[in-house]
C-alpha cells in the first residue's frame, strides 16, 4: 500500500498562500483522494501549532467545507468549546451525528453497529441476581420496539441487484409479519443474511463476548448498572471499534455493488484544541490502540490540532516536510504495528504560526472529492436495466409470444418461429396452441401433463423398481386458419387422446407390478404442414442426450417432405418413429428405425379401384387432387403418392385427373356416373362439396375420398354447417376401432379391444369420455392408431427390462440399460413372432421395411355429410383384421 512519495505533485490553487499551508494541504489532498484501487493507510495527523492561535484549525475547516457538489465527508470538534467532563462516548454521539447528514454530495454513511451499542448504553436496567430473569425480558422487549422502528438498517443483501432487492423485501415482510420469531433468529446470530450486527458483538474481542454465551446476555453488560463491573477502557474501545466497522462497511468494494465505488474521498475527523491530557488526545490514543490490537484498517483520517506535542514518544517534523513525513511513515509502519508501540499510527507535524497563516482575503482552495468512475455512476443501473431490456427484447424478438414461453426449465423448449410457437413441453406452464377453439387440444396436453407427474411420483414410490420411459408426440399444433367454434386440430387432438390412453393404461397397473413401463410424454409442436420439423428436431436431440429414458417418437401427421427431412434428421439422431397416420408410400426410406401403423397409399388406391369395380361397378374415374395452403404436389408425399397410386391402378380408365382449388367451379362433374374421388387435404373438403352443390338434383353418381376426409368429419362445427346432402365413401384407417365395434369386441371378451373401450369410457381422462351407454362421442379413430403406437413401444421396453432382470426383479430400473435403436429392434423381433395385435388390427413388418403388411382398412359411407349424429357404416374393406392370412378386398360380412 506504500506510495511514491509525491514531491512533484502540483501544489493547490492559491500560491499566495505560505509554504507550509501548501505542503500541508497538499498531503491533505493527497490522503484523502481515494485511490482507484485498494486503500492507503490513513495515520493520525497531531498538528503542533502555537497555543491560541486558531489559525490552522480556520483553514483546515475552510478546505473541507468549502467544496461544491461531492464534498469530502467531514465531522469537527471543536474541544475548546466542549462542557467540561466531556468523555469518548460523547465524542463519538457527535462524530456519528456529523457524519451521518446527508450533506456532502453523495450518499450518506450508514451506521449500523455503533448505534446499537451507544443505544445499549443508555438502557437502565434492574440490577441483581433476583431482578435478573425480570430484566433480561425488559431487554428483550425493548431491543425488539427499537428494531421495530428501523433504527438500524434491515439486513442488506444482494446489493443494487434485483434479487438483493427481492430478498431484502421479503426479509422485511418477514420481519413485520412475524416480529418475534424473526427477532429471536436475528439476535441468535445462527441463520445467515439476518442479524450480522449482533454476529458481529459476539465476534469481536472487547469485552469477552464469548464469556456472554448469548448476544443478549453481552448486550445486558453493557446496559448501565450491569456495566459498572467491566473496565472503563475496554467499553471505549468496544464503541469506538463498532464506529469503525461501520465506516469499514461504507467503504467496501464489492464488483457487484456499484454505489461502493462511488465513495473517491476518505471521511476526516478535525479535532480542534486539543489539550495532551483531554478527550481529544484520549479519543487518538484509543484509535491507535484499536488499530493496533484489532489489526483492522479503517478509512478514517484524523487529524488533531495541539498546542503540544502527543504525550507518546514520536518524531516531529515541519509541516514543510508534510509529505516526505508521511512517506517515511508509511515506509516503517509495517514494522512498527507488529510491536503494537504506543503512537504507532502518530504522525507529529510542527507550525510556528506564520508558515501557515492565511493572509486577509486569501482563501484556501477548495477541496472536492474526485469524481466515481463512469461505471459507477448513478446512471449505470438504469442504463444497464434498459440495455439488458434492450438485448432482451432483441433477443425474444421472434422467439416469445403470448402463448409461447422458453423458461429454463429441464423439458421446456420453445420459440417462436415464422409467427409459430415451435419446441417442446411436458410440463402445463407450456401448453401449445392459444387459437379460438381450440379448448380440447389444449385440454388434452394438460391431461398428459398431470399423468407425467403422476407416473413419476409411482415411480418414485415403486424405488424407481418399474420400466419408466419417454415418448415424443410430434406434430402440428399450430398455422391454421379456426374460427371461434371450429376445432382444426382434431387429428393431432386425437393422437394426443391416444397417447393419454396408453399412460393413462399404464398407471392403472397394480402398484406391485414391477415389470409394468411407466410412461412419460413430451409433446412437441412442429408448426403449420411440419413445415418447422428441422427445428424442432434439433431441439429433441438436446433432450435425446440429456434424457436416457427418451425412446422414441410417435406422432408427424402430414406426409410431406418437410416431414421426410425430419425423419432423416431423427434417424441421425437415433429416435425410432412411429407414425400413427402417415401413409404416404416409401416413407421409410427416410429412416431405419421408422415403422408407420397405418396402410401405405398403395393399398388405399387397390381399395379404391376394388371397391368401384366389385362393389360400383363402374370402371372409369375422375380425380381431383389438392395440397393446401402454401404447398406443391411435389412437396405433398400423401396427395402425390395416392395421385400416382390412383392412376396406376385404373390407368387408361382414368380418364380426368386434375388439381382443385378453392373457387374453381365443377359443373362438369354433375351427372357424371363414374368414381368421383377426391384425393386432397381435408381443409379443402368443404369449398370442394360447395362447389359440388351447384348440380343441384344432378350430382355425381359415387363421390369417393381419401382417408383426409375423416378429419374433416371429425370437426361437428365444419360438419353440421357441410354444403349439400351428397352421400360421401371414404377411405378409414381403423374401421375396427369404432364404438360399435369395440363393443362387439367385449362382448367376444376380446381383452385388448375391451380394456381399450374401458379406459376411453373412462371419467377421469379423455373430455368427454367416448362410447359410453350405448351413445357418447365417437372415439376418432386416431385415437386408436396412436395408442397402438405408443404400447408397441411399451411392450418392446417391458420385454427387454424382463430379460435383462430376470433373476432379480426388485432391482431398480436403470434407463441406460436400453437405448432407442435397442427397443425398436425389439419391436421388430416381437413382430416377427405374428405380428402386434392392435386395436386397429393386426400390425406386422415385412423384413428390412417400416410400412405394415396388409394392414386393415375400409370404407365407410355417410348418407348426409351434416348430419353428425349419423353414425358411418362400413361398405367395404381390405387387409388383415386379427391374424392370418390376407384375404384381400371385400364387403362387409
Amino acid at each position: 500500500m506504500r506510495e511514491p512519495a509525491a514531491r512533484s505533485r502540483p501544489r493547490p490553487a492559491g500560491e499566495r498562500l505560505p509554504a507550509g499551508s501548501l505542503d500541508l494541504l497538499a498531503l491533505l489532498a493527497r490522503l484523502l483522494r481515494r485511490p482507484r484501487r485498494g486503500d492507503r493507510w490513513l495515520p493520525l495527523l497531531w498538528l503542533v501549532h502555537p497555543a491560541g492561535d486558531g489559525a490552522l484549525g480556520a483553514l483546515l475547516r475552510r478546505f473541507v467545507g468549502r467544496g461544491a457538489g461531492r464534498r469530502v465527508p467531514h465531522a469537527v470538534l471543536d474541544l475548546s468549546t466542549r462542557p467540561a467532563g466531556d468523555d469518548v462516548p460523547a465524542a463519538l454521539r457527535e462524530l456519528h451525528r456529523q457524519l451521518s447528514v446527508e450533506a456532502f454530495g453523495a450518499a450518506r454513511l450508514r451506521f449500523r453497529h455503533y448505534p446499537l451499542a451507544d443505544w445499549l448504553m443508555h438502557q437502565s436496567l434492574a440490577v441483581g441476581l433476583d431482578a435478573q430473569q425480570s430484566g433480561r425480558a425488559a431487554l428483550v422487549r425493548r431491543l425488539r420496539d427499537w428494531r421495530g422502528r428501523g433504527v438500524t438498517e434491515d439486513p442488506q443483501v444482494g446489493g443494487d441487484s434485483g434479487l438483493g432487492t427481492a430478498l431484502q423485501v421479503l426479509l422485511w415482510l418477514l420481519r413485520r409479519a412475524m416480529p418475534s420469531v424473526v427477532f429471536r433468529i436475528a439476535v441468535s446470530g445462527r441463520v445467515p443474511l439476518v442479524g450480522r450486527q449482533y454476529r458481529w458483538f459476539m465476534r469481536q474481542q472487547y469485552l469477552a463476548p464469548r464469556q456472554s454465551v448469548t448476544f443478549l446476555g453481552f448486550a445486558e453488560r453493557l446496559t448501565a448498572g450491569w456495566r459498572d463491573g467491566e473496565h472503563p477502557a475496554q467499553v471505549e474501545k468496544l464503541l469506538l471499534h463498532a464506529f469503525l466497522e461501520d465506516l469499514r462497511v461504507a467503504y467496501r468494494r464489492r464488483f457487484w455493488r456499484p454505489g461502493d465505488w462511488r465513495r473517491t474521498a476518505y471521511p476526516v475527523l478535525l479535532l480542534d484544541g486539543m489539550t495532551g491530557d483531554g478527550v481529544g488526545h484520549t479519543l487518538v490514543r484509543l484509535l491507535d490502540e484499536v488499530r493496533n490490537e484489532t489489526g483492522r484498517n479503517d478509512p478514517l483520517l484524523v487529524v488533531a490540532v495541539a498546542a503540544v506535542p502527543p504525550p507518546e514518544p514520536a518524531a516531529v517534523r515541519s509541516v514543510r516536510e508534510a509529505e516526505e513525513a508521511y512517506d517515511d511513515w508509511a515506509e516503517a509502519l509495517p514494522e512498527i504495528r507488529r510491536l503494537r508501540r504506543a503512537g504507532t499510527w502518530l504522525v507529529v507535524l510542527r507550525s510556528d504560526g506564520d508558515d501557515v497563516a492565511s493572509p486577509p482575503g486569501i482563501a484556501p482552495p477548495a477541496l472536492v472529492a474526485p469524481d466515481p468512475p463512469w461505471w459507477s455512476r448513478r446512471f449505470l443501473p438504469a442504463a444497464v436495466a434498459l440495455l439488458l431490456l434492450a438485448g432482451l427484447g432483441l433477443w425474444a424478438h421472434g422467439r416469445w409470444a403470448a402463448d409461447c414461453r422458453p423458461w429454463p426449465t429441464d423439458q421446456v423448449r420453445v420459440r417462436v418461429v415464422a409467427g409459430e410457437c415451435v419446441g417442446y413441453s411436458d410440463t402445463a406452464g407450456q401448453v401449445f396452441n392459444s387459437e379460438p377453439g381450440q379448448q380440447r387440444l389444449r385440454a388434452v396436453q394438460r391431461r398428459i401433463f398431470a399423468q407425467n407427474r403422476a407416473a413419476e411420483e409411482v415411480w418414485r414410490r415403486s424405488d424407481r423398481r418399474r420400466p419408466y420411459l419417454t415418448l415424443v408426440y410430434l406434430g402440428s399444433l399450430t398455422g391454421n386458419r379456426t374460427r371461434t367454434d371450429e376445432e382444426s386440430y382434431v387429428s393431432e387432438r386425437e393422437e394426443l387422446e391416444g397417447m393419454a390412453t396408453a399412460q393413462y393404461a399404464l398407471l392403472k397397473e397394480s402398484a406391485a407390478a414391477d415389470g409394468a413401463a411407466l410412461l412419460h410424454i413430451v409433446v412437441a409442436n412442429a408448426g403449420r404442414q411440419m413445415r418447422h420439423a428441422g427445428e424442432a428436431v434439433r431441439m429433441l436431440e438436446g433432450l435425446a442426450r440429456d434424457d436416457p429414458t427418451l425412446l422414441g417418437v410417435v406422432g408427424m401427421v402430414d406426409s410431406r417432405t418437410s416431414t421426410a427431412a425430419a425423419l432423416r434428421e431423427l434417424n441421425r439422431v437415433g429416435l425410432p418413429v412411429l407414425a400413427p397416420t402417415l401413409s404416404a408410400d416409401r416413407m421409410d426410406t427416410n429412416s431405419s428405425l421408422y415403422l408407420q401403423i397405418s396402410a401405405p397409399n398403395r393399398d388405399q388406391a387397390r381399395m379404391l379401384e376394388a371397391y368401384a369395380r366389385q362393389v360400383l361397378r363402374v370402371t372409369e374415374a375422375h380425380v381431383y387432387w389438392t395440397t393446401g395452403e402454401r404447398s406443391s404436389l411435389a412437396e405433398d408425399l400423401y396427395v402425390s403418392t395416392l395421385v400416382d397410386g390412383l392412376r396406376e391402378r385404373f390407368g387408361a380408365r382414368l380418364t380426368r385427373l386434375e388439381e382443385w382449388r378453392t373457387g374453381r367451379r365443377l359443373v362438369q362433374e354433375c351427372g357424371y356416373r363414374g368414381v368421383l374421388i377426391f384425393a386432397g387435404r381435408w381443409s379443402e373438403v368443404d369449398g370442394f362439396l360447395r362447389a359440388l352443390r351447384e348440380c343441384g338434383a344432378d350430382p355425381p353418381r359415387h363421390l369417393l375420398a381419401d382417408d383426409s376426409f375423416n378429419r374433416y368429419l371429425a370437426n361437428p362445427g365444419l360438419r353440421a354447417s357441410a354444403p349439400g346432402n351428397l352421400p360421401v365413401t371414404y377411405v378409414s384407417k381403423a374401421s375396427l376401432a369404432t364404438c360399435a365395434a369395440l363393443r362387439a369386441a367385449q362382448a367376444r371378451r376380446d381383452d385388448a379391444r375391451g380394456s381399450f373401450l374401458t379406459w376411453i369410457g373412462s371419467d377421469d381422462l379423455l373430455d368427454p369420455p367416448r362410447c359410453r351407454d350405448g351413445a357418447g362421442p365417437a372415439v376418432g379413430e386416431r385415437v386408436s392408431l396412436a395408442y397402438d403406437a405408443s404400447m408397441m413401444l411399451v411392450r418392446a421396453l417391458e420385454s427387454l427390462a424382463a430379460r435383462l432382470r430376470h433373476a432379480d426383479t426388485g432391482r431398480r430400473w436403470e434407463p441406460r440399460a436400453v437405448n432407442p435403436a435397442g427397443v425398436h429392434a425389439e419391436v421388430l423381433r416381437q413382430n416377427a413372432a405374428g405380428g402386434y395385435p392392435g386395436v386397429a388390427g393386426l400390425i406386422r413388418y415385412a423384413p428390412d421395411s417400416g410400412e405394415p403388411l396388409a394392414k386393415r382398412i375400409a370404407l365407410l359411407t355417410v348418407a348426409r355429410v351434416p348430419d353428425v349424429a349419423a353414425a358411418p357404416v362400413e361398405v367395404f374393406h381390405c387387409g388383415v383384421a386379427d391374424g392370418g392370412p390376407d384375404p384381400g378386398c371385400r364387403g362387409p360380412g
